[in-house]
């Protein structure tokens, strides 16, 4: 979002409200020869460029004093391949929009998070995931990029053409330049059962990698100062499964009223008594109760989140999750904190792109949340401790506070990341003050 200022420039923030930016500029492109104009245009006037979808990202990759370049009009699916199932789908598009293209189809993509705001382009260059041991994280279904470089010049890569510029901009963080169109390999649309229902975390824990080799997308929401933990198990049915999804008004209770409206009362309750949140995170866990349901993917994937919050997620070795869970726990349990957000835990299968938080690694994410209106009590920095001794990688999209030099540790192609980004953007045309600290100068 952004607004006008008396000076003449424009104030912008991202969803959470804690990235806040005033860039000399805030211009929406739609088409690739505008973001080619844009381009040019700032780098003649000395100006640096970086491009934003929905503003998801809770770091500082958008933020610019520079040109902040909007790609929410450059929307819409362009071409589909039914019998390939590749898709081709302008940069802009936010996932909503594009699960609905895609189900028209009778295609879905493989795997989704389970927020569908974020704009395509921003979510592989994030490296958004998804769960489930068998699957991947979206940039592993991009099979061509469309990029415009620094120089106003438009590539188009993939596996076979520039495949080294390929292979760094499948997460790419927007720092080589600024992708307007995405190839998917999608699949034909398929159906999910979702089996959802609260449990004891230390009975879960125990069984854990288990339960996440036996289903094809499992999903851990557990609730601080309880041995609470919401587990969410989705497996794909047959198409002649008869399977029926939510009831109408279900969905409005769970998804709508409990899952938004009351959880912003819990929230904002919290916000102003903490001592009470032990006792609300335990009438919460129990409020979000056993169901079970079938649906189309995407609908089970995603759901709403209008409770604002902050987040910080690492990908740990799978083989870890257990020690930094408990770990997580004890943490909690030593110290003087409120944490009216569950902490989630997924699972994925390893890849091969380059800065993918799972590149070479079978993995398993955790996230730790907090209000947008509350202090997180040295959560984020304990929470880094932990998956440090454990070779965590940070989500790119989400808060944390490594630099350069940690980062070429944790990622073997790093090394061949920053080599793409100086022969594409020698002069940081794309860079910003986060990158800087990503990637260096």
């Amino acid at each position: 979002m952004s607004t006008a200022q008396p000076s003449g420039r424009p104030t912008w923030s991202n969803w959470a409200g804690n990235q806040v930016a005033r860039p000399a500029a805030v211009v929406a492109a739609r088409s690739t020869q505008e973001v080619r104009d844009v381009v040019r245009d700032a780098a003649s006037a000395g100006q640096r460029v970086r491009p934003v979808g929905t503003g998801h990202s809770f770091t500082g990759l958008a933020v610019t004093d520079g040109v902040l370049l909007s790609l929410e009009h450059l929307s819409g699916v362009t071409a589909v391949d039914r019998e390939s199932g590749r898709v081709r789908v302008l940069g802009g598009t936010p996932l909503h929009v594009l699960n609905l293209a895609l189900d028209a189809f009778d295609l879905a993509l493989p795997n989704l998070g389970d927020i569908d705001r974020q704009s395509i382009s921003g979510a592989i260059a994030t490296g958004t995931h998804g769960t489930g041991t068998r699957q991947y994280g979206i940039a592993s279904a991009v099979t061509g990029l469309r990029l415009v470089l620094a120089d106003g010049s438009v590539l188009q890569c993939s596996p076979d053409e520039h495949a080294e510029v390929f292979q760094a901009a499948r997460v790419g963080l927007g720092a080589l330049g600024v992708v307007t169109e995405v190839e998917l390999q999608c699949v034909p649309a398929f159906r999910l059962r979702a089996r959802e229902r609260g449990e004891s975390l230390s009975a879960v824990l125990e069984r854990v990698q288990a339960e996440a080799d036996a289903h094809d997308h499992l999903d851990l929401h557990w609730f601080p100062h309880t041995d609470r933990v919401l587990v969410k198990r989705n497996d794909r049915v047959p198409d002649d499964d008869p399977g029926r999804p939510l009831a109408a008004w279900r969905a409005r209770l769970d998804d709508d009223l409990l899952s938004n409206r009351v959880f912003e009362a819990v929230n904002r309750v919290s916000a102003r008594w903490p001592a009470v949140v032990p006792r609300l995170n335990q009438a919460t866990s129990r409020a979000l109760g056993t169901r079970e349901y079938t649906d189309a993917s995407w609908r089970v994937f995603c759901s709403a989140r209008e409770v604002r919050f902050r987040e910080s997620e690492y990908a740990v070795p799978r083989a870890a999750v257990v020690d930094v869970v408990r770990a997580v726990r004890d943490w909690v349990d030593r110290h003087d904190v409120a944490l009216p957000f569950p902490v989630e835990v997924r699972f994925l299968g390893g890849d091969d792109v380059w800065l993918s938080t799972a590149y070479e690694r079978d993995s398993a994410y955790v996230a730790v949340h907090q209000y947008h209106r509350m202090g997180d009590g040295g959560l984020f920095a304990a929470f880094e401790a932990i998956v440090a001794e454990h070779r965590g990688r940070p989500h790119w999209g989400k808060l944390h506070t490594l630099g350069r030099e940690r980062l070429a540790e944790l990622y073997p192609r790093f090394p061949d990341f920053l080599a793409v980004r100086d022969r594409l953007d020698p002069e940081r045309l794309f860079g910003n003050d986060h990158l800087t600290r990503l990637l260096g100068p």
